[in-house]
Order: C-alpha cells, then structure tokens, then sequence
C-alpha cells in the first residue's frame, strides 16, 4: 500500500483562518473512496500552544517543527498583517526544508514569511496585486512578478491572493497527483479544477454594468467544451457569440483573463490529461479527442505547459496500463501552429 503523501501546514501567531481552512480542504479530508491519494496533513509549529486566528478561532498544533524533514510538501499560509515577524525557529526550519529539496508554497501573503527567510531572494515571486509594492519594497532583492495566479521557483511556489490559494493546491495535486485526483477534490469543493488567466482580471478597474449582470460568453465556452474535438477558431466562436472576431477577443480577454486561444489551449489539455488517466486510447487518438488534431502538436504543449509529455504522463497518473506504442505520427506540421484570428486553435 502506498504511504499517505505528507502535507505540513506551518502555523504560528498571525497566520489567515481562510488559508489555513483551504489547506485543510484540499489535504485535510478523506477522499480515498473517489480516488484521490491518502494525505496526511499535520499542522507544524514551534510548540503545542493554540494559535489564535481572527474571527475567535484557534488551531491546535499536533506536530513539531522538526515534522518538516518527513514531510512532502510544506505550506506556509498568508497573514493578517503582511508584515507580521515569523518566528526564528520557523523561519530557520523553513530554510532547512528547502536545503532538504522539500516543496515549499506560500499562499498569498504567505510571501511575505518567505522572504524573512530569504528564500525568495533572487528568485520569482507574487502576492495579491494589491501588496506587490509593498513585497517590493520590504524585500528589494525579491524579482516580484504582478499578474500571476501563481509561479514557481526553484521549488518553491507563491500565490496570488485568497482564491489564488484554491488554485495553488489544485495546482499542486494536479502536479503529483494527476488531473483527476485534483477534479475529484474540485468538485467536492464546487470549484473549477484550474483557472486560466493572471490575476490582472481581478484589479480594481472600471467595468461596464453590462458586464456587471452576466456572463454574456458563458454559451461560447459552453459550446467550446462540447466541441473540443472539432475544428474551431476565434472566427468560428466570435460567430457564434455575434461579435467580429476583435470584439469578441477583447471581451473574452476582459470576462476570463485569458486569449480565447490561451483558454481553449488549457482546456484542451486538461481533457487529454483525462483521457490519458482513465483510458488507454493510443497517442494519436487522445490527440483527436481532445482537438489537438495530431500526436506532435499534443506533445508540443504538454512540454509547453506541463514541462512532460504525454506519454510520461501516462506512465505517472494512468490507472491502466499503456498499449503498445504506435507509429510516430506523420500527420504533424507547420499548419498544426496557429497564427491569426481566423486560423483553427490548437489544430
């Protein structure tokens, strides 16, 4: 039997009650029935004391900090006051984690205790949009990146904030533990499994009070997920929403963070990742399921975009076992690149 996947939540005086509740969603919960991987999540501090949190909560610390040389992966939740000093011992376990080569996160201004460690220094980083100056200044030598949901560097991630923390430890459990064990834990949570875009979307910025009322593009995306499979274009979606091709990309842009092309991209390549869990349909036909259209263009955005390829994949979350591989496709070229509003996505 495989051994439960360790998460530390690292906890001391000042830390977020909503962080560490989606912590204890996502890790926290048995969910083994549906698939998903044991977790053994611990909540790690300096000494067994309850941790008060705003809103009359308290968390009760079950393991010591020396937990982080057992643990997988080692969260540290955002904070009250962004400034708030960690403590010495954490900030010093913290450190040896990371020497250790642990996974370390920090969920929004979680950030900020990970560069009093001087773990961000030099590295990529953000935070919520609204306290990138202020990393800025705090801590000069970190490179802060403004529009992201999350980065990753050098094995150590950072979330934009609050919700971004949702989208981080999906992120996560996509990463080690396959697409379907984070839509599992998704839905369990009623949230969508990944978001694209960056965090620009969320910035305080006049908006039209015909945007304000709905989603006028929701039957566009609708229909892209049912026709994945097929052909389409910004021209073919633009049509079908009734706008011309620009008006209809800059109000994609504005409703979901993403290019239509950038969205559909994702979307096409989490329903591969799908299919190469549950099935064990040969390479060239996941391909044309999921509307990349040939084996070399699926490849090339696995590599894109999830630093793998397709066949690795399988190999790491695939519950069947792969048939034998298939000859190399000869369908791949240069018309499978997409250029322009009018040419087919992701063909």
């Amino acid at each position: 039997m495989k051994p439960a996947y360790r998460v530390a939540l690292v906890a001391f005086p000042g830390i977020r009650a909503f962080d560490v509740s989606v912590i204890t969603e996502v890790w926290g919960a048995d969910r083994t029935d549906r698939g998903v991987p044991a977790f053994e999540l611990r909540r790690v501090a300096a000494d067994d004391t309850a941790i008060p949190m705003r809103g009359g909560l308290a968390l009760l610390p079950d393991r010591p900090l020396d937990w982080l040389a057992r643990a997988d992966l080692v969260l540290v939740p955002g904070l009250d006051d962004h400034l708030t000093p960690a403590p010495a011992p954490v900030l010093d376990a913290l450190r040896r984690a990371h020497a250790r080569g642990t996974t370390l996160a920090a969920l929004c201004g979680g950030a900020f205790t990970l560069a009093q460690a001087g773990l961000l220094d030099g590295r990529r980083a953000i935070t919520h949009w609204n306290l990138v100056d202020l990393l800025r200044t705090r801590h000069p030598r970190v490179t802060v990146v403004p529009d992201a949901l999350f980065i990753e560097d050098d094995g150590i991630w950072t979330a934009a904030g609050t919700a971004a923390g949702i989208d981080l430890c999906l992120h996560l459990v996509r990463r080690s533990h396959g697409a379907e064990a984070a839509a599992a834990i998704a839905r369990s949570m009623v949230t969508a499994p990944f978001r694209t875009g960056s965090q620009a979307q969320f910035v305080e910025h006049p908006t039209p009070s015909t945007d304000r009322d709905a989603d006028a593009l929701a039957a566009v995306r609708e229909h892209a997920l049912r026709h994945l499979h097929e052909p389409l274009s910004v021209a073919d979606l633009a049509a079908h929403a009734g706008m011309s091709p620009r008006s209809f990309a800059r109000h994609f842009t504005a409703a979901t963070g993403a290019t239509p092309l950038r969205w559909l991209l994702d979307q096409r390549v989490a329903a591969a990742q799908k299919l190469l869990e549950r099935t064990d349909l040969p390479m060239p036909e996941v391909a044309r399921r999921a509307g990349f259209g040939s084996e070399v263009t699926m490849r090339q955005h696995f590599a894109t975009r999830l630093a793998t390829s397709p066949r690795a994949y399988r190999a790491a979350f695939s519950a069947t076992p792969a048939p034998d591989p298939a000859p190399p496709s000869a369908t791949g070229s240069a018309a499978d690149s997409v250029s322009g509003a009018s040419s087919p996505i992701a063909r």
